[in-house]
């Protein structure tokens, strides 16, 4: 199993919109990917560092699951210039994306 994380650093000047985020374009995640490999997906909102008082490092961290590197990329293949295209929807924020294996729960 492989997670994408799509991460959204938070920072003066950086805005993002949750709501659109979570009901919107997850929504057209789930609709352009659900039925090419998309196991499911999580968001989290950033609330806090790990020090106390300390801002959160990211608004935002989507997380699409998917049992393989090769299925995340088939089903990108034909929807992901469509789903970035999106991103100016609902934040000024130019978002970091890492895969990773899954090898412990």
């Amino acid at each position: 199993m492989i997670r994408v994380s799509v991460m959204y650093p938070s920072g003066e000047g950086k805005k993002f919109d949750h709501d659109y985020y979570v009901t919107k374009h997850m929504g057209l995640v789930q609709q352009r990917l659900g039925g090419l490999g998309l196991v499911r997906w999580e968001v989290d909102k950033g609330l806090a560092g790990g020090a106390p008082g300390a801002p959160a490092p990211f608004a935002c961290v989507g997380h699409l699951y998917f049992k393989s590197v090769p299925d995340f990329q088939a089903a990108m293949k034909p929807h992901g210039k469509e789903l970035f295209a999106d991103v100016p929807n609902f934040t000024n924020i130019t978002p970091q994306v890492q895969v990773s294996e899954i090898v412990g729960t």
